[in-house]
């Protein structure tokens, strides 16, 4: 079977001042036109509409590209070459057609919210053409440097009142690794540690007792605290150096790559003492309430996990299985508390992201006296962008404490 060589990006790349009226496979031809000549090892990479993922965020399957099996590449790929005299090295060291090709890619990234969530797109459609700009901006990171993107070790200093005087201050020291996101993969997301669990990981430290997370007032039992999606661990990690008592810390997320980085981190923390610290796997679509999870926890905490309307709903859900009850009144532990943090998005595909928590979480005036208790959203805090902390789209953040009312 006969191949067509790849074409030049100056003469096959549609227009993105038209990008509006181009289908999502006309654009999915053009992006493996470039992976054909840039990447060619990486085709397999790319989102096909048969395969469209189940998991919005943990999702890690790579469908079939639709290209020819590796029996008789070879074969295919010489008789290209030999046609018209075409030599794809000399395309590929065209330095004209490749910054075409950067420049390209820049832009396709840039403008691609109206095309990704046009009108008459299904949300199924939108998912697609959002996985695609994905593996488009994973293939334009590829040409930043041809030696792959280092791991990094970030240590994290955070102020915390001592245990004995509430006027004098110690520190919780966090080490984590931050390992390079899988540009095969744009769910990754969890490998790097992102502005929100930061911000939310240095007030918790600053007031631990606020969190719910101080050895003053121990529940009766022991404190149980569950962290959702987790990513590099920085929350569940700074919860267990803050608790010295009975305590237990499960750490969850659901991509492979990422528990396995959570574990690292955990080891690093905690050489010696791993136990009091668990790291699960938890899918908020198909949560399995087994083991750790047949108990309820008394805080909850989460940091910037809300990339898809569903998302809210999942989580909610996980919530309400997994977070205690109020049993005051009869003379048992006050109700757990959920602390949720997340990015505010002014522009790009996540903008909004926070109007899908409060469209799933009622706030606590709005909620009806009734029978059983009802999770709500007891407070609400801003907290400003700091110099240095967070990705460049973020304008600040939103604290939630959820709980029951």
């Amino acid at each position: 079977m006969m191949i067509s060589p790849p074409a030049p990006p100056t003469s096959s790349l549609p227009p993105l001042a038209r990008l509006s009226t181009f289908s999502r496979t006309q654009i999915e031809q053009a992006v493996d036109n470039l992976r054909s000549i840039y990447r060619p090892h990486a085709l397999t990479a790319l989102p096909q509409p048969k395969a469209l993922p189940k998991h919005l965020v943990h999702d890690i399957s790579v469908p079939d590209s639709g290209y020819a099996s590796a029996e008789g590449e070879d074969e295919d790929e010489e008789d290209c070459d030999e046609e018209d005299g075409f030599d794809i090295d000399v395309l590929r060291s065209d330095t004209f057609e490749r910054e075409f090709a950067i420049r390209w890619l820049t832009g396709l990234t840039a403008r691609s919210d109206m095309w990704v969530y046009a009108p008459e797109c299904t949300e199924e459609e939108s998912d697609a053409r959002a996985a695609l700009v994905d593996a488009a901006a994973g293939l334009l990171g590829t040409f930043a440097g041809e030696d792959e993107e280092e791991a990094l070790t970030r240590t994290f200093t955070f102020p915390t009142r001592t245990r004995t005087c509430a006027n004098a201050t110690e520190a919780v020291h966090v080490e984590l690794n931050d390992a390079p996101l899988l540009s095969d993969d744009h769910t990754s997301v969890g490998l790097q540690s992102w502005g929100s669990s930061i911000r939310l990981a240095e007030r918790m430290c600053l007031d631990p007792r606020v969190f719910g997370l101080s050895d003053a007032e121990p529940p009766a039992d022991r404190l149980r605290v569950l962290e959702l999606g987790a990513g590099t661990g920085l929350l569940s990690i700074a919860a267990a150096k803050l608790l010295t008592g009975s305590v237990e810390v499960v750490a969850t997320d659901y991509h492979p790559s990422v528990l396995d980085n959570l574990r690292a981190n955990v080891s690093t923390n905690f050489p010696s003492r791993t136990a009091r610290l668990q790291v699960l796997p938890l899918d908020w679509q198909r949560p399995v309430y087994d083991g750790p999870f047949a108990e309820q926890f008394n805080v909850i905490l989460a940091a910037d996990v809300i990339y898809h309307p569903d998302h809210a709903r999942w989580i909610k859900a996980c919530v309400q299985r997994l977070l205690a009850r109020d049993s005051s009144d009869s003379g048992g532990a006050a109700g757990g508390v959920f602390w949720l943090i997340i990015p505010l998005r002014p522009t790009g595909r996540h903008e909004g992201m926070s109007n899908t928590v409060e469209a799933v979480f009622p706030h606590v005036l709005a909620v009806d006296c009734k029978e059983h208790p009802e999770l709500a959203i007891l407070e609400v805090e801003e907290l400003r962008k700091q110099d240095g902390v967070g990705r460049a789209d973020e304008g600040g953040y939103k604290l939630y404490r959820i709980g029951w009312a």
